[in-house]
């Protein structure tokens, strides 16, 4: 549908066609610009063909929701926003849990279902593949290799990553501002394993006087969470090269925006470490790109999957830190959609500054069902629906919308049949994966670790320099066994120049914001 299409004009035959009811809730979607097409407008049991369900390109940076149960077409709801977004220049960040959206790069397969559901939205359907890069944490699945160093990652989200709780990610805070002081980088994960240790000892402790103190208890519990993290296979996702989100603005030479997949399949039993990856992703983002006012269409839409992972269990500073960052970026020109089961999964603060809703269909078989139910039909604005009977009445790839419109006014509830996308709408196998990987311009910056010098290299370098003798063998190391890691740093002497100096250039420069990501670009 182009985009000056809209309501068929009142006196024709076409309009005439429509209910009453269905006339008033499709004149709210009669937008003039640019605008995303979601459906069809369902009314008392039928589509609507001629009452097209859109979203306005203009108010994607008004973030947005896409809630819903299993089961009932979230993914492909997400898949075919994207297309259109790409295909109008914009471009998009995909999480792809589950492995099912990396079909957005080849064309869709025709068939009967495709042709019913096209002809029922008045779609003209074509099949279409998009520009598409494929991203894996760490390198860790199928994609080019997504790294960031834990001096930029951040206290805070490091401390959700590890379960730390509030004393604890404070102690963990301290730490990072005296590496920041003392210019010790802390590129990898036996970065701050020895900065940790010499903090905590007798040496260290007195550095962190003017700053406030670092209990061993406390430092004893950080080492052992890093100690349990690495061992859990984590550390691949620390390091470098770090992966600069500036890459996910691209545009392909025919001026598609380029969709970026995070493939996410062989990562999907750690879910607290890739939900708080992707809130570094967007923080840095939010540090790194310039005002952008209110622009005609959004730089990037962000899909924030399976959002509910990254509000369990955060501490306050965590969810007022994620607020601050959705209410901010939308002057960078980005859009967020969190996508979850039910709004409640979302704190109310966050939920509040959603403006574009899209909910699937709920189950209501318990009595926290029900109660989630009511709670979801709280937050929409009042409907001629009987909107607890629809939503759990809803079919798969059928949604309750509400958007904000031109004048940023919001819509009226329209239950909607989706369109069908136009890309594969099921997984690429992995061979093609891996060939789309290898092709890509992106694959030979990112694809090889580099291990450079940083604070556990210059520790181990200052040992062999040492006078003193080495320490005796403890009595968990036996006779030849290196020193252990804590004991190579409270022993190291290159601790006591770095506690007497007053800083380097790096140290001075790095600044945090938010979550206490580094503002600076390695």
């Amino acid at each position: 549908m182009s985009d000056n299409e809209s309501v068929p004009p009142a006196g024709t035959p076409e309009a005439a066609a429509l209910p009453e009811p269905a006339r008033r809730i499709a004149s709210g979607y009669a937008f003039t610009g640019p605008a995303l097409d979601l459906g069809a407008l369902l009314w008392d049991g039928r589509c609507l063909p001629g009452a097209p369900v859109r979203i306005p390109l203009s108010v994607l940076n008004r973030h947005g929701l896409v809630a819903g149960a299993t089961g009932t077409g979230k993914t492909k709801t997400l898949q075919l926003m994207a297309e259109q977004l790409s295909a109008r220049g914009v471009p998009v960040f995909l999480a792809d849990v589950k492995g099912d959206l990396s079909g957005i790069a080849r064309p869709g397969q025709d068939g009967d279902r495709v042709r019913r559901r096209a002809g029922e939205v008045g779609q003209e359907w074509t099949p279409a593949g998009f520009p598409a890069e494929f991203y894996a944490l760490g390198g860790l699945g199928h994609g080019i290799p997504v790294r960031a160093s834990v001096t930029s990652f951040g206290p805070l989200l490091l401390a959700k990553v590890l379960g730390l709780n509030r004393t604890q990610e404070q102690s963990l805070a301290l730490i990072f501002h005296y590496a920041d002081g003392k210019g010790l980088e802390l590129v990898d994960l036996k970065d701050l394993r020895a900065v940790t240790a010499f903090l905590a000892s007798d040496e260290g402790r007195a550095e962190l006087k003017t700053v406030g103190g670092l209990s061993s208890a406390t430092a004893g519990v950080i080492l052992r969470s890093l100690t349990a993290f690495e061992a859990q296979g984590m550390a691949d996702f620390f390091g470098e090269p770090e992966f600069d989100t500036a890459d996910l603005l691209r545009t392909a030479p025919d001026g598609r925006g380029v969709v970026s997949v995070l493939e996410l399949p062989a990562v999907q039993d750690k879910p607290l470490l890739f939900s708080t990856f992707l809130m570094w992703l967007l923080a840095d983002l939010f540090h790194d790109l310039p005002e952008a006012g209110d622009p005609d269409q959004p730089k990037l839409v962000f899909f924030f999957d399976e959002a509910h992972l990254l509000f369990d269990d955060a501490s306050k500073a965590f969810l007022e830190s994620v607020t601050q960052t959705v209410r901010l970026i939308r002057s960078k020109g980005v859009g967020v959609f969190f996508v979850t089961q039910t709004p409640k999964d979302v704190p109310g603060d966050v939920l509040a500054q959603l403006g574009n809703r899209i909910q699937h269909a709920l189950r209501a078989f318990t009595p926290d069902d029900h109660k989630a139910l009511r709670a979801t039909v709280r937050t929409f604005p009042e409907s001629a629906y009987d909107l607890e009977e629809l939503l759990t009445g809803l079919g798969t790839g059928e949604a309750v919308v509400t958007v904000l419109g031109e004048t940023d006014a919001p819509t009226p509830v329209a239950a909607t049949r989706l369109r069908a996308p136009e890309s594969l709408m099921g997984p690429v196998d992995t061979a093609g994966l891996d060939e789309a990987v290898r092709r890509s311009p992106l694959h030979g910056r990112y694809a090889q670790a580099v291990d450079r010098e940083s604070a556990y290299e210059r520790l181990s370098a200052a040992r062999p320099a040492q006078t003193a003798p080495a320490p005796a063998p403890t009595s968990r190391q036996r006779p030849g066994e290196e020193p252990s890691l804590v004991e190579q740093v409270v022993n190291s002497g290159v601790f006591r120049s770095l506690a007497r100096s007053v800083g380097t250039q790096l140290g001075r420069e790095i600044t945090r914001s938010l979550f206490g990501t580094a503002r600076r670009r390695r």
